[in-house]
């Protein structure tokens, strides 16, 4: 039986921003059986675009799109079922065996593989550095901002990471907080605030974490939790708009498009492959140009 967009199982290995920006699109696009693997305490800043928060609260709305937590099984095909994306605790990843999706991506950003392999799903994507296409998974979607951002590797690795974020209205560095020691975050302003340059905006056991430059608070991990030294805290937009914390970035938005690409690639290929001609009659040839035009793009 051929795959369609409601009935085609996607398993996304992370609920934070880029992960959710792409169940997003694929939702939009018709996908409804989607599922988000995340752990007991998420680290995502960007909470109001982050299907993490679930986890927290039971439920989140990234632009309208709606999730759940799930706790087994059952609860996640009754929100299949009910057009809610899913989100499941399970570090572990053990919803792979169980569920068996027909597309797996690994949207954790962990800049290196952290158990993914091939055998997780018929189409197996990984978002930036750390895997290397046509051994560890099928494909890898550039995530380094600049000309090949989204581009989507059938063979080899991503750019390799910089450490530096990418520049938004001029700032790199500058605009993340960091965690100055492990401990538990107690936050003093929240996601939409306009905040100053030398402001504190929260302490980990205490130690205060301040402002480096002006802008909205578009990005703030959620409060209360446990994290280790030196992790991304918060995220100041020095472009001042209060509607972008509340909307998909352009980066997630662009990875989005470039899984649903790899997404229709795969179906196109395995369903022509499985579609028997009637007797009597040829498939067409493809042109020359449609010869290339699945590889060549997306090749480095």
């Amino acid at each position: 039986m051929e795959k369609t967009f409601r009935s085609c199982r996607v398993l996304i290995k992370g609920g934070g921003e880029m992960a959710s920006g792409i169940a997003v699109r694929l939702y939009r696009s018709g996908f409804r059986e989607i599922l988000l693997l995340e752990t007991r305490t998420p680290l995502a800043v960007r909470r109001m675009v982050s299907f993490s928060e679930a986890v927290y609260d039971g439920e989140q709305q990234v632009e309208g799109v709606p999730s759940r937590l799930a706790h087994n099984e059952d609860e996640i095909s009754a929100l299949w079922r009910q057009d809610v994306i899913a989100v499941a605790v399970d570090p572990a990843w053990k919803h792979i065996s169980l569920l068996r999706p027909d597309v797996c991506i690994d949207a954790i950003l962990a800049k290196r593989n952290l158990g993914t392999k091939l055998t997780d799903a018929p189409l197996v994507l990984a978002l930036g550095p750390g895997f290397t296409a046509g051994e560890e998974v099928h494909a890898v979607i550039e995530t380094q901002r600049g000309h090949n951002l989204g581009r989507i590797y059938r063979k080899g690795t991503a750019e390799a990471d910089t450490g530096i974020p990418g520049a938004i209205g001029g700032y790199t560095l500058e605009r993340v907080l960091r965690s100055p020691e492990a401990g538990f975050v107690s936050p003093f302003r929240r996601i939409g605030d306009t905040v100053r340059a030398g402001e504190t905006i929260l302490s980990v056991n205490g130690v205060p974490v301040t402002a480096r430059i002006d802008g909205v608070l578009r990005g703030l991990i959620h409060p209360g939790i446990p994290v280790p030294a030196m992790v991304k805290l918060g995220d100041v937009d020095p472009r001042g708009r209060t509607e972008y914390c509340r909307t998909v970035s352009e980066k997630s938005r662009a990875l989005g498009g470039s899984v649903l690409e790899a997404i229709c690639a795969y179906l196109h290929d395995t369903q022509g492959r499985n579609r028997t001609p009637a007797p009597g009659k040829q498939r067409p040839a493809a042109s020359p140009e449609c010869k290339g035009a699945a590889n060549s793009p997306q090749q480095r």
